[in-house]
């Protein structure tokens, strides 16, 4: 593997772990009240804020014509209507249903990448791809099961990424990484701050809501997004979709070890002496 691929590789790696802790962060913040158009409508300003005063500082330009218009299309329409697909097929299946569904995009966009942008289908990607896929779904192979409407809105989550991934493959040999992650934030914020205003918004009250939010934005989006496109134009679509997959063992280890620091306080305080 050359030194190229090799970052690329780290950095989705990075990218995969840092899109894992964000269950964790969004399970605090919802448990503190904050409802999900307004954390996603945070996660997106924020990051998106933050890296559009590092554009200005730094000097860096934006994209413009037509990788700008693809740019905010994958966040305003790509993101928006992955989450809005993923949250709708929890609502008739189970999370692990649902997730191994989201998971079959590394095999989408490796098959749609054969298909439409002639990329070889060689025996060590086509391996690598389903091992992915078996290593997925045994991690969340418990409680699968779900109606016919969510089975079709998990496909329809899996769908929409795998073809987010190869239009941010193709753009991405033009744009800056940092760049291009900023024009889809802000695209996928303005969408989800109208949904928000839609409706009553229940925005962080607590410190722990606003940690965890703000722990979203910086680590689960800027670091994530940035990272995942960074790798992906190194990479490219297939491979990088396939090393992605990492994000659900690091979303496992991440929940087992947060219950078990839960379950050593909760035992903890339950052995204090009353006073």
């Amino acid at each position: 593997m050359d030194r190229s691929r090799a970052l690329g590789a780290s950095l989705v790696a990075l990218s995969a772990a840092s899109f894992g802790a964000m269950a964790i962060f969004a399970r605090l913040a919802l448990a503190e009240g904050v409802d999900v158009p307004t954390m996603l409508f945070l996660r997106f300003a924020v990051a998106g804020g933050l890296l559009a005063v590092f554009m200005a500082v730094s000097g860096r330009p934006w994209p413009v014509g037509r990788n700008q218009r693809v740019l905010i299309l994958m966040g305003a329409v790509g993101y928006v209507g992955q989450s809005f697909c993923f949250f709708s097929a929890l609502g008739h299946a189970s999370a692990g249903l649902v997730a191994l569904l989201l998971y079959l995009y590394p095999f989408i966009v490796t098959v749609l990448g054969v298909l439409f942008l002639g990329e070889r289908l060689t025996r060590l990607r086509l391996g690598a791809v389903l091992a992915a896929l078996s290593g997925t779904a045994l991690i969340l192979g418990s409680g699968i099961d779900g109606s016919p409407l969510g089975i079709g809105f998990g496909l329809a989550a899996a769908l929409i990424y795998s073809v987010y991934i190869l239009v941010g493959g193709k753009v991405l040999r033009e744009e800056d990484p940092l760049a291009a992650a900023a024009v889809v934030m802000l695209a996928a914020a303005a969408v989800f701050g109208v949904q928000m205003l839609l409706q009553v918004p229940a925005p962080p009250t607590t410190p722990t809501a606003w940690a965890a939010v703000i722990a979203i934005a910086l680590v689960s989006t800027i670091v994530a997004m940035v990272g995942f496109f960074a790798g992906l134009r190194r990479l490219g679509a297939a491979d990088a979709a396939t090393l992605s997959t990492l994000e659900p063992v690091v979303t496992f280890v991440l929940a087992a070890l947060v219950l078990g620091l839960a379950a050593v306080a909760a035992l903890a305080r339950g052995k204090r002496p009353a006073s």
